[in-house]
């Protein structure tokens, strides 16, 4: 009996790399029976990188639960490789899937390469005039070699489609097994049996050559679509090969060690030189230099770094050398965290193939029964031969035919898509966000850490007649010392830069959208907005040494922090954030391209008017002093004409609102890339980067789109020329051959349309 997991509250994801899949008829065989599985409450299932993505409750199921699941569907599952989910044990994994991808290559083009040679000798010896050489005797000389090419070359569809039989049901590989079987077994029919056949009226003709070339053809479809398959996940091992190999751990008293990745731990003090990649993510204690964050971020200026900055594994030392602290190893590094972000994505499916998922369940059974009528219908009322015309008409229609187009139209292009944002400094979280970022009509911009570089400083401190500014920062900084806000965290910082701010604290209390409030060493502080004071009866502008404080301050764009000692306005704290210089290009931008641009703020309206002035936003789309309640209602305002919302935030207080919005997009500074309540993440922290995310989405979408339209109509169209649409008309019945390599062209041009996103811009 399996033992499972102890009682969790929250739900675990797995992926499992199915063996044995080869349409879209697999995907919703297996997507069906893994559903069924008690605990199981979603499921992901991916034809063009062959896993299955399960989101499951570990107290009713687990891993072997699940396997024996994909098994019942008629599928293996590849067994556990022990390795956990660093960047160093996925680029393991990874050369370990390209070494088994690369043998299946060689594997297919070898047997390609083989009935397509045989299917051309087997074509010359038909072509044999038969005034020297009989019809029975070619007959005979081609039927071993048929033969082989059938056991050899076809033995793949024939277990594919006979373990699909097993369970009931019927994929791909059942359609080019009826197909190649019907046309060879009555080939050894005529061969074995000629005079039969002559009694019949018809002449011994055989269908060695259509058998053995389709067979052919289809592997060299499957071997071309699979080197397609292999490009669409290079992106994913890019990012892993961004990954340093080594570190130079310092060692007290001694020469620097050279040690692998797996063995640096946090705490551990490393050294970087110039040109080096650092190795993990970390602090940096001694030196300084720049340090080129392009390929993560898609930044492209190296970004300068000095004691108490931090660096980020993977990205690249320019110039100087420094020692760093290891602060995030393995699994929690920024890039791990990437890969596995953009794995996600890469293994969900957008709300769009649900049309494909409704035509696939019903296709092959759907395909079987139009080639046997097509087949009865050629048998009765075709001309003579019938049999011939009915053979061929029906083994045109079982090879034409092809889900497997269909099934890689969405997820190739996803793959791709997500791949190439994710090299941009761009991060999708699932495929329904890819999908929905293209639709988006309006952008809210928060303004701290979003058009401002997210930075604050205390630039200035004005105290209320007869207060102390030393003291005023000193109660203001203690009291901020459990913040989170950036703001906040400002204060705490220009204390400590002039060795205060570290009273005794208790009764500390954060109030959303407002400050904080805290028992400082026996005096009670309020640090926060205006509001916070007017709802607290405190009337800070009373005090006319402040009067003159606020207006300069508030007329230069600046944030006013107020602060109040035992229930009595003591001071403003002049905070400046500076605007990042891109973001009037990045509101200029959106705006051209008809996209509507909001900033909604909880800052003072001064504040807000003069940053909005600043980029570009016009006064009528600005809201100031609001509270993230608030945003998230401003936000659902903007919703109720039916148009798609994003919310542009860093994250912190932003929350309601990133989840309100329909694409929640987080501006992810410096390891800082996964924050929950968003759908799409901006590594680098540039504005810029929101109109890029919502053309690559369009730009995938659009070519999804392409596929799936080329997909149909393949099918659409060229079914009903198999049956023999065009014969009445034009005398013209589809050759079984023509078929085949009409139907491996069509996989391949949906990978081949996919890849083109990889030079997306």
């Amino acid at each position: 009996m399996t033992s499972k997991p102890g009682p969790s509250a929250t739900p675990i994801e797995i992926v499992l790399p199915v063996v044995g899949m080869t349409c879209a008829s697999c995907v919703n065989r297996i997507d069906r029976f893994l559903r069924k599985t008690d605990g199981v409450i979603e499921v992901n299932v991916n034809l063009a990188t062959e896993k299955a993505t399960v989101r499951f409750d570990p107290v009713i199921v687990g891993r072997p639960e699940l396997v024996r699941a994909v098994d019942a569907a008629g599928y293996e599952v590849r067994p556990e490789t022990g390795l956990g989910h660093t960047a160093q044990s996925l680029e393991a994994e990874l050369t370990a899937e390209d070494a088994e991808r690369l043998a299946e290559q060689r594997t297919l083009l070898v047997q390609s390469v083989g009935a397509i040679a045989v299917a051309v000798a087997i074509m010359a010896v038909m072509f044999w005039p038969q005034t020297s050489v009989p019809l029975e005797t070619l007959n005979w000389l081609v039927l071993v070699p048929a033969t082989f090419i059938q056991a050899w070359g076809g033995r793949r569809f024939y277990s594919a489609a006979w373990r699909a039989a097993r369970h009931g049901s019927a994929t791909m590989d059942t359609l080019v097994a009826i197909g190649t079987s019907a046309a060879w077994a009555y080939s050894v029919f005529a061969t074995v049996f000629p005079g039969v056949v002559h009694a019949a009226g018809l002449a011994p003709e055989t269908y060695f050559d259509s058998a053995t070339i389709i067979i052919g053809l289809i592997l060299l479809g499957r071997w071309l679509e699979a080197r397609a398959k292999g490009r669409t996940t290079d992106a994913i091992r890019r990012l892993v090969g961004l990954q340093a190999k080594s570190a130079h751990r310092i060692v007290a008293g001694a020469p620097d060690e050279d040690v692998p990745l797996e063995a640096v731990e946090p705490g551990d003090l490393l050294r970087v030189r110039a040109g080096e990649t650092i190795p993990v993510d970390g602090i940096l204690v001694e030196g300084s230099s720049s340090v080129d964050a392009s390929m993560l971020t898609g930044e492209a200026m190296p970004v300068g770094v000095a004691p108490g900055a931090e660096v980020i594994g993977a990205t690249r030392n320019t110039t100087g050398s420094f020692v760093f602290r290891a602060t995030r190893v393995g699994r929690d590094t920024a890039l791990a965290r990437i890969v596995e972000l953009v794995q996600r994505a890469q293994g969900s499916k957008a709300p769009i193939e649900r049309i494909t998922d409704r035509v696939i369940e019903v296709f092959v059974p759907a395909v079987l029964v139009v080639a046997a009528a097509t087949f009865v219908a050629w048998l009765v009322g075709g001309p003579e031969p019938r049999l011939t015309f009915a053979l061929t008409a029906f083994i045109s229609v079982v090879v034409i035919a092809c889900p497997c187009a269909m099934g890689l139209a969405t997820p190739t292009a996803i793959i791709v898509g997500t791949g190439r944002a994710a090299e941009a400094g761009i991060l999708f979280r699932n495929a329904e966000a890819l999908e929905q970022a293209g639709r988006v009509e309006v952008v809210v911009f928060d303004k701290t850490g979003t058009l401002t570089a997210g930075k604050p400083t205390v630039v200035d401190i004005a105290s209320a007649a007869g207060g102390d500014g030393s003291t005023l920062l000193d109660l203001a900084a203690s009291a901020e010392r459990g913040s989170e806000h950036p703001i906040g965290r400002a204060i705490v910082a220009r204390g400590h830069l002039d060795e205060l701010g570290f009273r005794p604290v208790s009764g500390f209390a954060s109030l959303a959208g407002h400050g904080v409030e805290a028992d400082v060493d026996g005096r009670r502080v309020l640090v926060g907005s205006a509001r916070l004071l007017a709802d607290r009866a405190i009337a800070p502008s009373a005090d006319p040494s402040l009067i003159e404080a606020i207006a300069t301050a508030g007329g230069a764009g600046r944030t006013l922090v107020f602060v109040a000692i035992d229930g009595v306005a003591a001071g403003i704290l002049v905070i400046a954030d500076p605007i990042r210089p891109e973001s009037p290009e990045a509101v200029a931008t959106l705006t051209a391209a008809g996209i509507e641009v909001w900033l909604v703020s909880g800052d003072q309206a001064a504040t807000v008017a003069a940053l909005a002035q600043a980029v570009g936003i016009p006064a009528v789309r600005t809201r100031a002093e609001i509270q993230p309640a608030g945003k998230a209602a401003i936000i659902a305002e903007l919703q109720a004409g039916q148009r798609v919302v994003a919310m542009v935030g860093d994250g912190i207080n932003d929350a309601p609102a990133l989840a309100q919005a329909d694409i929640g997009i987080a501006i992810g500074t410096g390891a800082e890339i996964a924050v929950e309540a968003s759908d799409l993440t901006l590594v680098g922290g540039d504005p810029r980067g929101v109109l890029r995310a919502l053309g690559l989405s369009r730009q995938t979408i659009r070519v999804i789109r392409q596929n799936l339209f080329w997909a149909f109509a393949y099918n659409v169209v060229l079914i009903p020329v198999a049956m023999g649409a065009l014969f009445p008309g034009f005398g013209i019945l589809l050759n079984p051959a023509i078929a085949a390599g009409a139907m491996a062209v069509s996989s391949v041009s949906v990978v081949t349309n996919s890849l083109r996103l990889r030079r997306a811009a």
